[in-house]
């Protein structure tokens, strides 16, 4: 029973690690202001070298008015994470619901019956705990 249980934490922790997460790269080009999208959380080294040479090309006014444009934009970013730390109704409820009905809770949060609310009806199935745990670790992510 201990080594079940051990091996279902196991999957729980690699489903929950191995999620794929959309990143959008928006790489500044001389006439245009369209977002490049990669492919992986990761830049593309050629998407790099590619805005660092177009960025070497311009003048020295013009990479003055970006750079201030991106120390404006980081500014906007910080304010608005400082805001957003905040919980809102919505995660309070999530998280009492969490404690009590855990899957419940990872459906509402996912708005979908997918492998998160399967693993989480598993996990709570099994022993109560786990289910818990693992319901606040995606209402709280």
């Amino acid at each position: 029973m201990k080594k079940m249980l051990i091996s279902l934490l196991a999957i729980a922790l690699f489903c929950f690690v191995t999620l794929p997460s959309n990143a959008s790269v928006t790489v500044p080009s001389s006439g245009t202001n369209t977002p490049a999208v990669a492919e992986s959380p990761t830049m593309n080294d050629a998407v790099v070298q590619d805005a660092m040479l177009q960025f070497k090309s311009l003048s020295r006014v013009e990479k003055k008015t970006r750079l201030a444009e991106v120390k404006k934009l980081a500014k906007e970013y910080k304010a608005q994470k400082a805001t957003a730390s905040e919980p809102s109704t919505n995660t309070i409820l999530l998280v009492i619901l969490a404690i009590l009905l855990p899957p419940l809770a990872v459906y509402l949060h996912e708005n979908a019956l997918n492998g998160k609310f399967w693993l989480s009806l598993l996990l709570t199935l099994l022993f109560w705990l786990p289910g818990v745990i693992y319901a606040l670790f995606v209402v709280l992510s």
